[in-house]
């Protein structure tokens, strides 16, 4: 069963909201962090990404960065740009992307549902960025950003949540990119205890996307808890915050790879290698891949349809049929010797959303040598691998709309 658990938010004003949300931390670059909270005192990102208001040489990772950030959140909390709920709500986040809309419950979950395994994970994490995310929540004694969960859906909790979304919402804007965001406060006692009860009923939650802050969450309440020898099980870091959305509303677009040589290899011998696994089809323009098992590569100014042959994976076993587990394993880890893509410098991994251009131009600008771009992973395969226990490559999906920051802060005490 999933607990979670109405909560306190620390929220913007309704006047301000447009300008304190922000996208997630790890979805831009520090120049691009600096570019899009220019002019903006009250962008979160001066919380979520505190080293924009550092010299460019100043280390992300620094003492100084995190206690800036601590720092940046008490001044929005004077200044009025976030106030704090006198009461323990639940909220609706919608986000309406084109034809994609996807609404999520905003809740706490329990960081002993994240450690016994009721909430599946499908990726490990990088030490480097867990150890970051810990260290930037316990200073900031908050949970600053949501991870993104989803669900199997249920009729009753869309009753549930379409009836809310009637009524009046506390925000409702768009932001560059084409998203409108739209946030209903759920204060009503009797949906708050009826909408714990459904979740209660959940046997599973999935990490769609979230893998670090959802560690870095459980770290924190292992530091507390050993910290404190009155621990009871109910203070506020024994919870951490969370958007949590029904499947069939996700939607997930490739994250696609460019590597920064052809590891010592001259064009024509990687090509001969590269055709050990995959029938090669020269194409005259980019290749945005359509259906699984279809994979785009950019090399040298031409674009190529790699066709992995079949005896290179196994169609029964969840991981290996996955194209970014084709790819790994019948290309990047012999051909280029990436064996472990977690920590090797020489890729680099593209959110779909850039889409094919960003490849390109990635590619032509000499700063990599290769590119590829593949189809996403379903939501299906993502629960059938984490029920399974399994785990994908790292950077397998991304999901798209981004949750906005700022507009939600859970406080650990």
């Amino acid at each position: 069963m999933a607990l979670i658990k109405p909560f306190k938010a620390l929220r913007p004003t309704k006047e301000i909201a447009s300008k304190v949300a922000a996208l997630p931390y790890d979805v831009m670059n520090v120049v691009e962090a600096v570019g899009m909270a220019a002019g903006n005192p009250c962008s979160f990102l001066r919380i979520s990404r505190p080293e924009i208001e550092f010299p460019p040489e100043t280390d992300p990772y620094s003492e100084p960065v995190y206690e800036r950030a601590k720092d940046n959140l008490r001044r929005f909390m004077a200044e009025g740009f976030l106030f704090q709920d006198d009461s323990e709500y639940y909220y609706l986040y919608r986000q309406k992307f084109g034809e994609i809309v996807q609404t999520g419950l905003v809740a706490c979950a329990t960081v002993d549902d994240y450690q016994s395994g009721v909430i599946k994970k499908h990726e490990f994490t990088r030490p480097d960025k867990e150890e970051d995310r810990v260290k930037h929540i316990n200073r900031l004694n908050a949970n600053d950003e949501p991870v993104f969960y989803t669900y199997r859906s249920r009729p009753s909790i869309t009753a549930i949540t379409t009836s809310i979304t009637e009524g009046e919402p506390e925000y409702n804007f768009a932001t560059d990119d084409g998203v409108t965001h739209t946030v209903w406060v759920i204060r009503n006692e009797e949906q708050i205890a009826l909408l714990t009860t459904e979740f209660a009923a959940i046997p599973t939650l999935y990490v769609a996307d979230g893998h670090h802050r959802s560690a870095a969450a459980s770290r924190v309440r292992e530091l507390r808890k050993d910290a404190n020898p009155a621990h009871t099980g109910r203070e506020e870091y024994n919870f951490f915050l969370t958007v949590i959305f029904p499947d069939n509303e996700m939607n997930i677009m490739p994250y696609n790879r460019v590597v920064k040589n052809l590891n010592d290899r001259p064009i024509t011998e990687f090509i001969t290698r590269v055709s050990d696994k995959f029938f090669i089809m020269p194409l005259g323009s980019p290749h945005l891949p359509s259906h699984s098992h279809d994979i785009g590569m950019y090399l040298d100014g031409k674009w190529y349809q790699l066709a992995p042959k079949v005896a290179i994976f196994n169609e029964s076993d969840a991981v290996s049929r996955l194209d970014v587990s084709i790819l790994q394993d019948n290309l990047l880890s012999p051909v280029l010797g990436i064996r472990n893509p977690r920590t090797d410098q020489r890729i680099h991994f593209v959110g779909g959303i850039r889409g094919v251009a960003e490849l390109e131009r990635l590619v032509d600008s000499g700063e990599y040598r290769v590119a590829f771009s593949l189809f996403h992973t379903s939501i299906e395969e993502l629960m059938e691998l984490a029920d399974a226990g399994k785990i994908m490559p790292p950077k397998s999906t991304w999901f798209e709309p981004k949750l906005r920051s700022g507009l939600f802060v859970h406080l650990l005490g």
